[in-house]
């Protein structure tokens, strides 16, 4: 299919424009016009990129992209070498960020919650990007634990009482340890990120609610993968989801 097209399917798809995010969404470096075969992967490392020019792909789609807010703007190091591969050949960067953390079906919340068994009841947090819900079935907040390293292949850090039983769960894939007190207000027993801060410990002591951080990089594999999955499905393209391994 062509770039653009594909451009504007996955814009729609996901409601781009619906969101106030850190980084354009989107088509974020041009390459070649016609794409075959695609790439996905959750961050655009240099180690990612050379393994779709191996794999022989036209194009890459991430969740972690380029030109945060913040970021210099400046083309050195080794933000010019990543930039400069793909446009040396003609490899196309698509990237996703909140608008594929928030997509009911194909996003990292939904797919997170699909690979643990998590019943999503609603949304929460800043522009619906966090879930809350209840475990299938109620657990100790330990056998949880093992759960969780079982489903996601880390082992996570837990903050809470081992013998708790968990019901009622909030999560929110990534860095999103910030939304944990208003997830608190919910009423959950156990909340779910990728990164706990130093401030969280506390107030999961202070609270009774327990916090599980699963990992950055391990809570955000499956939202890329499942859209390079629908988009082979749909279009009839070649993909390939590569995992860059990170303990983050």
């Amino acid at each position: 299919m062509q770039r653009e097209e594909l451009n504007r399917y996955l814009d729609g798809l996901l409601d781009v424009s619906r969101f106030r995010d850190y980084c354009p969404n989107g088509l974020q470096v041009e390459g070649r016009g016609e794409i075959r075969r695609i790439v996905s992967g959750v961050t655009a490392s240099l180690d990612l990129i050379q393994a779709a020019l191996t794999d022989g792909a036209d194009a890459i789609l991430v969740h972690h992209g380029y030109f945060w807010k913040g970021d210099d703007p400046c083309l050195t190091g080794t933000r010019r070498a990543r930039i400069g591969l793909l446009v040396a050949h003609e490899l196309s960067l698509f990237a996703y960020h909140l608008p594929l953390d928030a997509h009911a079906e194909l996003g990292n919340n939904a797919q997170l919650g699909k690979r643990l068994g998590l019943v999503e009841s609603g949304r929460f947090a800043d522009q619906e990007i966090g879930v809350y819900g209840s475990l299938g079935a109620p657990m100790r907040l330990d056998a949880f634990a093992l759960h969780v390293k079982h489903r996601l292949g880390r082992e996570p850090l837990v903050i809470g009482d081992p013998a708790r039983e968990i019901r009622g769960i909030a999560w929110c894939t990534g860095a999103a340890q910030g939304f944990f007190e208003e997830a608190i207000k919910l009423g959950p027993d156990a909340y779910l990120s990728g990164e706990i801060s130093e401030q969280q410990v506390h107030l999961a002591r202070e609270s009774g609610v327990a916090f599980v951080a699963a990992g950055h990089h391990a809570t955000e594999k499956y939202g890329v993968q499942a859209l390079g999955e629908h988009l082979a499905a749909r279009f009839g393209l070649g993909h390939r989801f590569i995992d860059i391994p990170n303990p983050v």
